[in-house]
């Protein structure tokens, strides 16, 4: 602390723990090193080190040079493994994991009451389930507080839309409306029971929400979400992409193995498939899985591996992933932490098989690669059919309404080679990858989200 300095603006991000949520906001924190401002990340220690350990190739030397870690021990918390025959996919067993960061209050005033008297404005960008550890920063009054939304503009809208009753304002929402996957099995009980305990009335100390969407994509839902805002007197601001959209591919030692592979495949001719870090299959499911990439005959990257625990550096009781016997293998299945967006980014990628949590969805989108849908929990049934229905650029493997179906092989056979090796499969990776080229072109000089992202480091520095 004592190496504090002296500065006109610094910026304090208070993320959730999630992967998720802390992906998204340290990719914000490295956008905004880059106009110079000292950046201040607090955390826990568990998931400090879990950051650092899967930050890669994204972060360059000026990042990690501007971006200050504050980690800070909390209570001892139960670290379950997940459950992968449970019907409600919510990853229940973070929950202790999540309730320990609460204990992040009282250091984040600590922080703010060093570098408020240091600075002419602390600008703090919270996590919006981190709202009860910043609740404080209204005693200080240099201090301005911006809330980051996780979800898209297009499911962030939607439960806006419920939460107050409004009627669809055109035909085509109309219509979206009437398709819109319902809420129910998104969250366990418990899950909501935790997001509902972290409701605090953050209008009363928020000047703005953040979200990681961005117009290319989602323009008229984020239209739509900043006239609701206005009404409330707040200020959207929709910075996304946050995710780095200029990959280079790393040549050195570092890189991971399955590259050495991946560049030996044609062009577009690789499937990617993950599930994310808060989902797990059953065996059940994994064996169908397995069989119809098999008899897909198309070459696949498969990342097998079980969701978080909430220490993921608790080495207890691990899960033993079987795939079925005499299983060919057309392609790699990889258990281990894999640079996701250096996969998207690489010409051999054509598809991405996908939970479409809203950091897979973006990347996807941003690297221009077509999805197979496979929604699990939380907002991810809504990013589906953003995809699906919206922009056209991914298909169904399994629909919402069919969530406590078991996906047979022959449905994972069909849609790999819907998606990979049809007519239908190569307009759609064509308007996939049209649109990730203007998205690309957004964040540039002149484009949209830089002009986007150039007016909240004014306003924050004004």
């Amino acid at each position: 602390m004592a190496a504090i300095k002296q500065s006109d603006i610094v910026v304090v991000i208070v993320p959730f723990p999630a992967q998720g949520h802390l992906n998204q906001l340290l990719h914000l924190s490295r956008l905004i090193a880059a106009y110079n401002i000292p950046i201040h990340v607090i955390t826990t220690t568990t998931h400090a080190r879990q950051a650092k350990t899967r930050i890669h190739g994204a972060w360059d030397s000026l990042s990690i040079d501007t971006i200050h870690f504050h980690d800070y021990p909390t209570p001892h918390f139960p670290s379950p493994p997940p459950d992968p025959t449970t019907a409600i996919k919510f990853p229940s067993h973070l929950i202790p994991s999540f309730k320990s960061a609460m204990h992040l209050r009282q250091p984040f005033v600590d922080l703010l009451s060093t570098l408020s008297p240091a600075s002419k404005r602390v600008v703090v960008i919270y996590d919006y389930l981190m709202g009860p550890v910043v609740q404080d920063v209204g005693s200080y009054p240099n201090a301005e507080a911006y809330m980051f939304s996780c979800c898209s503009a297009f499911a962030s809208f939607w439960y806006h839309q419920e939460a107050t009753g409004r009627p669809p304002l055109d035909g085509e929402l109309e219509s979206i409306k009437k398709e819109l996957p319902s809420d129910e099995d998104c969250y366990s009980t418990d899950g909501l029971q935790f997001i509902l305990s972290t409701d605090v009335s953050y209008k009363k100390f928020t000047s703005g929400t953040i979200l990681d969407a961005c117009r290319v994509i989602e323009g008229k839902y984020i239209d739509l979400l900043e006239q609701e805002e206005n009404e409330d007197h707040q200020k959207l601001w929709a910075l996304g992409p946050f995710n780095p959209v200029a990959i280079t591919h790393d040549s050195s030692h570092k890189r991971h193995k399955l590259f050495d592979w991946l560049e030996k495949q044609k062009p577009n001719s690789v499937l990617y498939v993950s599930f994310g870090t808060t989902t797990s299959i059953s065996n059940e499911q994994i064996q169908e899985i397995a069989l119809g990439l098999e008899k897909s005959e198309q070459r696949f990257i498969w990342v097998l591996r079980d969701a978080d625990k909430g220490d993921i550096f608790d080495e207890g009781e691990v899960r033993k992933i079987e795939l079925p016997k005499g299983f060919v293998e057309n392609g790699l299945v990889v258990g281990d932490w894999v640079p996701q967006s250096e996969i998207l980014a690489h010409p051999s990628t054509g598809g991405f098989m996908s939970h479409c949590g809203w950091n897979s969805s973006m990347e996807s989108i941003t690297m221009g690669v077509p999805m197979a849908a496979w929604p699990m929990h939380s907002d991810q049934p809504r990013n589906a059919m953003l995809i699906t229905r919206v922009l056209n650029t991914g298909m169904y493997v399994r629909d919402w309404t069919e969530r406590k179906e078991l996906v047979s092989s022959m449905v994972v056979e069909g849609v790999v080679r819907r998606l990979m090796a049809s007519d239908e499969g190569e307009e759609m990776r064509k308007r996939a990858a049209e649109l990730g080229d203007r998205v690309r072109r957004s964040v540039v000089d002149g484009g949209v989200t830089r002009m986007d992202l150039d007016a909240f480091v004014a306003h924050v520095t004004r």
